[in-house]
């Protein structure tokens, strides 16, 4: 897997091979970022659940300012630094999703966009986005990556986007205070 356009166009990411990891297609991404390029622009970015980091690195390729990269696999997570060390304005957290959110709270970090791909299985979309909103600015977008989860959301969210790509769905939600 690689980047596949802007800044880093071309890099080589490692971590594809890796149990329990599942990456995005390239087409995928390249639709992905294609329907949020107008965002991207300065943006302040959230990886929740980074593994490789892929959307991130992207993202950053892209125009973001920073991306925040949460893992919580050790092995993976040393791929991502891995991935992430010749890149600019990265931050990478060792840690459960929960642990990662409280700790932005603290810090009062706020984020213009925010990919959650977490396992399929495990269904954590709609407990994130209801517990991601102090971590949001107004008109905030979170791109959820999903199968067969059922998302629910409350009136702060706008369904904005989606799409799908055989059994995987992309759901953009523009999050509106």
């Amino acid at each position: 897997m690689r980047v596949i356009s802007g800044k880093y166009k071309g890099k080589k990411l490692e971590g594809f091979t890796v149990e329990g990891t599942r990456p995005t297609m390239d087409r995928v991404k390249e639709s992905l970022f294609g329907m949020i390029q107008s965002r991207l622009r300065d943006a302040i970015v959230l990886d929740l659940f980074a593994g490789s980091g892929a959307l991130g690195i992207e993202a950053l390729s892209e125009g973001a300012k920073e991306a925040y990269f949460v893992e919580s696999g050790n092995r993976i997570f040393s791929i991502l630094k891995n991935n992430t060390k010749e890149i600019a304005n990265c931050h990478l957290f060792l840690s459960d999703y929960q642990v990662a959110l409280q700790q932005f709270q603290r810090e009062q970090q706020k984020f213009d966009i925010v990919f959650l791909d977490p396992p399929y299985s495990l269904h954590l979309i709609t407990p994130v986005l209801q517990k991601i909103t102090p971590l949001l600015k107004n008109h905030s977008l979170l791109v959820c990556e999903w199968e067969t989860e059922k998302i629910e959301v409350d009136a702060h969210y706008r369904l904005w986007k989606e799409k799908k790509y055989g059994e995987k769905h992309i759901s953009i939600y523009e999050y509106l205070v």
